[in-house]
């Protein structure tokens, strides 16, 4: 395992090193409110073609659940309309998705009407998912000017096949800062939370050999990294392998930090089964909380009235598209979370 990802790791480093980031910038907008960063498991945003080389029998016309042209479209217009309702004063400038099937379906979502005004563009790469869930960005090309994308590779020991890989995406702002951004979807709970640590575990120690990688060129580097790691800030995964600390006054330099550990430890998060766990996050690093030309503000979750189903009994918690045979015809079984970066 070590082997691939030194292997992995010093064709990222060339890479970064190679590609330039300053060309254009003059083109670049600043935002008065800051650079918004989101991240979203948009739950199975599949479309309704079948796809021999996965598993996706479960979001066809004919399966249990029913997924039909209507069906899917309604899901693009109510994850859309979530995108939409991230920024009050403008669309999120990045964002980082989990759960979707393909380039088509990012196609379709990026040209919905509520969402249409942003004029996204899309950062894809296949991966080798046997149920087709995949990661993706989309990003306004007038805010971030991208420079290097790449796909991280998590092969872990014990494991027949690949877990889901990484993404990494290089770009700059207005103000001349280089971004570090990584889109992860960490394997789930399912089949039992003590069984799956090891492949958590795993994927956190691949991607924090990237992020050593980043820190030995530049230890102010502003890394971003977000998106459903299937655990709270507080499991090994994040708080012991990946060495995301709770953000304090005192800030290290090369150290990452965990947005989401304040609000999870209050209770707060981002998804609802016996109560709320905080699995969608944003971590960042030292750079981004010091007195540098950016800072990064504090997590937000998005949390919508409207997005929520109100049990007969308990709180509300998010309102999913479907479970099962069940259609609910809800938004997602996550709630999105985003940071700003400000200019100082």
């Amino acid at each position: 395992m070590k082997k691939n990802i030194l292997l992995f790791i010093s064709s990222m480093i060339l890479a970064v090193l190679a590609s330039s980031c300053q060309n254009g910038l003059q083109n670049l907008k600043q935002p008065n409110n800051g650079i918004t960063i989101a991240y979203y498991n948009i739950e199975n945003l599949f479309d309704t073609i079948n796809d021999p080389k996965i598993n996706d029998e479960d979001f066809l016309p004919n399966a249990k659940v029913k997924w039909n042209s209507e069906r899917y479209y309604a899901k693009l217009d109510n994850i859309a309309k979530v995108i939409a309702a991230m920024d009050t004063l403008d669309f999120p400038h990045i964002v980082g998705l989990e759960e979707i099937e393909n380039l088509a379906v990012l196609k379709d979502l990026i040209a919905n009407k509520h969402i249409k005004k942003a004029a996204y563009e899309i950062i894809h790469i296949e991966d080798h998912d046997p149920r087709g869930i995949e990661v993706a960005m989309l990003y306004q090309p007038k805010y971030f000017r991208i420079a290097h994308t790449q796909a991280i590779p998590v092969f872990l020991e014990g494991y027949e096949r690949s877990n889901r890989h990484i993404l990494y995406v290089k770009g700059t702002i207005a103000t001349g800062d280089t971004l570090h951004l990584f889109v992860n979807h960490w394997t789930s709970r399912y089949g039992g939370k003590e069984e799956t640590i090891p492949a958590r575990t795993g994927t956190a120690n691949v991607l924090r050999y990237s992020i050593d990688s980043l820190f030995a060129i530049n230890p102010s580097s502003n890394i971003i990294i977000g998106g459903d790691f299937n655990d709270n800030p507080d499991d090994a995964s994040i708080f012991s392998f990946l060495k995301a600390y709770a953000p304090s006054e005192e800030t290290a330099q090369a150290t990452l930090y965990n947005l989401a550990m304040k609000t999870y430890l209050e209770g707060n998060g981002t998804l609802y089964y016996d109560g709320w766990d905080c699995f969608d996050q944003i971590i960042v690093s030292s750079a981004l909380l010091q007195n540098g030309k950016l800072k990064a503000g504090p997590l937000e979750i998005i949390k919508k009235d409207w997005m929520l189903f109100k049990p007969r009994d308990g709180e509300a918690r998010p309102n999913r598209t479907a479970s099962g045979s069940r259609y609910f015809g809800g938004f997602s079984d996550h709630l999105p979370v985003m940071v700003r970066l400000q200019k100082q």
